[in-house]
């Protein structure tokens, strides 16, 4: 008699129960084992999953994957480069070579027919490592010396090593545990840059100089509020080295002379509670973006010398219709990034005569953003433009006379026609009467009569937009039917900052009912029907997956879990995990009775239920540094334990890469041909 092979039959994780009590109340978590990463049972159960999901899902799917994966990767230009900028001197740019995975870091000098300078080889440093990452990297004022932060682990722990750009040399310094922030004082000599503590939090500035050993650097600022983290970066003028301090709900500046690095830094204005404010220098002044006293932020001024807030002044006032995103300086004139309506649009101050105007989008729903504007001195904005449909595009725009000029658009190989899609912004009725913006695009034919699949999206957490942007790698779903929509749930600040605050804290089950309400309009208005919708989201957008399938499960065919965030309770009760401390602003402090509850109430890993479940994909990285492995291995452990469907529930779990997936150019369009082949398998079964 021939045995069932033990890869096809669904792992089934042991079970230790462990006793969780709180106010009195006691949940118990048997599957709390799995948080032990160096356990070899650990590894050998996240092992088990994958090649459960090997057996039963990429084999079957193999050819189909690799199609997908061949076609995505054919899409993208072998060689390529960014569009230079200008600073100081010379000319920077990133190019990619045929074949291979990584950037090129050059640059030239400007003004001169100068051979082009290899400042770092993507491709030679990342020999011998399953990840690489340079996450930042900034050059001396005196064009030198490139410093740069290195990740090899996928942990987002950086390392800051430096390197003589005309020698070549690699110096010695060498400076684990980092931020990655860089920002270099004005003698070529000092740098400032930020470490993270055992919760990976960026919590202390040190002061660096070259040459020396690391040992004595001087510790400048420490944020003992564990509430907050710390950046540090010097402003586009070169005239101060500036340490942010920024929690969900207040920040706070300081201050220091770049040209006086021994000095030290100054306040900028208090923090205050549920005060946030961005700072600019410009000129005489620093311009200041606040929701001091503005829901919706407005633009305040005031002098270099005296920059606490009983000094600030008005220049734009707060507006209930517009969001005051950002602002843009140069050296006369400065650009102030709005949103209305969910769409951005670019407002532009001549500081010399006191005009404004606005710069003009022609598609109704698109995403516009500030792009590499260094140089201060310029009265080029050089800014981005894409929709759903429109494939990026960079534009340099004269802030003086109003020309613009076309700079690159992101080439599609394979003679990608934009007129052959359509791009729609429809409104979904909420059951509280909110109407729920949702953007979709699909190809030419697409009939609303509920027989083509969607795919639906959303984040809808921290207060971060989901914009219109083009992805080419989409392009094979459309191509096959279906259609792609972005719910802008509440939760996000498309709508405006009320919009953000209507989907936190007390209220953030408005952002499932959202993401619900919008699915159920797509099939009511005959876009798909409930046997071809699909949801996907990614990390706080992976606790959104968490949530509506346990209150919606016969609403979607399959649902797609990118490194979700569904152990809400535990892990905002444990203070050693990463960004818990930080979030309290967003999610709630579970130390206060009424919001433990609250969490509890739609926790996804506490909310799983004795029901059918649609079909699921769930992804992770051992290295994860955003949300541990273990919350989505647990979370598929109680599924399988507790679901009474015979839907297909995978886990697969990269064991070399963390929340950001793989760092190859092509190697990460592998998880998006999977996520493709998933839903495209569950069609045809």
């Amino acid at each position: 008699m021939q045995t069932q092979n033990i890869k096809t039959v669904p792992p089934k994780a042991k079970k230790i129960p462990k006793k969780l009590k709180k106010y009195g109340q006691v949940r118990t978590d048997n599957y709390y084992w799995l948080n032990e990463r160096d356990k070899p049972e650990v590894i050998a159960y996240l092992k088990e999953e994958n090649d459960y999901t090997e057996t039963v899902f990429n084999k079957p799917t193999k050819a189909l994957q690799k199609t997908l994966f061949d076609e995505i990767v054919g899409r993208i230009p072998q060689k390529d480069s960014s569009v230079p900028y200008t600073v100081n001197g010379y000319a920077y740019y990133t190019r990619f070579e045929e074949g291979k995975e990584y950037p090129v870091y050059c640059r030239k000098k400007t003004g001169t027919n100068s051979n082009e300078e290899i400042m770092l080889d993507g491709n030679k440093m990342a020999e011998g490592h399953r990840f690489f990452d340079i996450n930042n990297w900034e050059i001396s004022p005196d064009n030198k010396i490139i410093a740069y932060s290195l990740d090899t682990v996928s942990r987002r722990q950086y390392t800051l090593f430096f390197k003589n750009l005309e020698t070549g040399e690699t110096f010695s310094d060498k400076i684990p545990n980092t931020s990655g922030d860089i920002a270099w004082a004005n003698d070529n000599n000092t740098l400032f840059y930020s470490i993270k503590d055992a919760a990976l939090r960026p919590y202390k500035v040190f002061r660096h100089t070259l040459g020396k050993s690391v040992k004595n650097d001087q510790l400048i600022f420490h944020e003992k509020d564990a509430s907050f983290d710390i950046s540090v970066y010097k402003c586009k003028s070169d005239r101060f080295v500036i340490i942010s301090a920024e929690s969900t709900l207040s920040t706070e500046y300081h201050l220091l002379n770049a040209y006086k690095p021994e000095e030290n830094f100054r306040v900028f204005a208090q923090r205050m509670k549920k005060v946030e404010y961005e700072i600019a220098q410009q000129g005489d002044r620093f311009l200041i973006r606040t929701n001091y006293k503005a829901k919706n932020f407005r633009l305040m001024e005031t002098p270099l010398d005296k920059t606490g807030i009983e000094n600030w002044k008005e220049l734009i006032p707060n507006r209930k219709d517009v969001l005051l995103e950002e602002a843009e300086v140069f050296e006369k004139f400065f650009v102030i990034s709005e949103r209305k309506n969910g769409l951005l649009r670019f407002r532009v101050f001549n500081t010399a005569d006191g005009t404004n105007h606005y710069l003009k989008f022609d598609e109704s729903d698109y995403y516009a953003y500030f792009d590499d504007n260094e140089e201060y001195s310029s009265q080029i904005l050089r800014y981005g433009y894409t929709s759903l449909k429109t494939p990026n595009t960079i534009y340099d725009y004269n802030l003086g006379t109003g020309d613009r000029q076309l700079k690159k658009q992101q080439k599609v190989v394979g003679g990608y026609q934009p007129e052959q899609y359509v791009t729609e912004r429809i409104y979904a009725d909420a059951r509280d009467g909110v109407k729920v913006p949702i953007s979709i695009v699909y190809k030419k034919g697409f009939r609303k009569d509920g027989s083509h699949p969607v795919l639906l999206y959303a984040y809808g957490s921290y207060g971060y937009s989901m914009e219109s942007v083009f992805r080419s790698s989409r392009l094979s779903l459309l191509d096959r039917g279906f259609a792609f929509a972005v719910a802008h749930i509440r939760g996000g600040e498309e709508m405006g900052r009320q919009w953000y605050e209507d989907g936190k804290l007390l209220k953030k089950k408005n952002t499932f009912l959202d993401f619900i309400d919008g699915a159920k309009y797509l099939i009511s208005d005959k876009y798909t029907s409930a046997n071809k919708l699909f949801a996907m989201g990614g990390s706080a957008g992976g606790l959104l997956m968490g949530a509506i399938v346990n209150a919606a499960p016969t609403l979607f065919k399959g649902v797609i879990a990118a490194v979700p965030f569904v152990d809400v309770v535990t892990t905002m009760l444990d203070e050693d995990i990463p960004l818990t401390t930080e979030e309290y602003d967003e999610w709630g402090n579970p130390n206060n009775k009424k919001y433990y509850d609250y969490m509890l109430s739609y926790s996804p890993y506490d909310n799983v239920k004795v029901q059918n479940y649609p079909a699921m994909l769930v992804t992770t990285g051992l290295h994860d540094s955003q949300v541990q492995y273990w919350e989505p291995a647990k979370w598929v452990a109680k599924l399988r334990d507790m679901k009474t469907d015979n839907n297909l529930l995978l886990l697969w779990t990269n064991m070399d890469f963390g929340h950001g997936g793989a760092s190859g150019r092509f190697e990460q369009y592998k998880e998006t041909a999977m996520e493709d082949a998933f839903m495209l398998y569950l069609l045809e079964k």
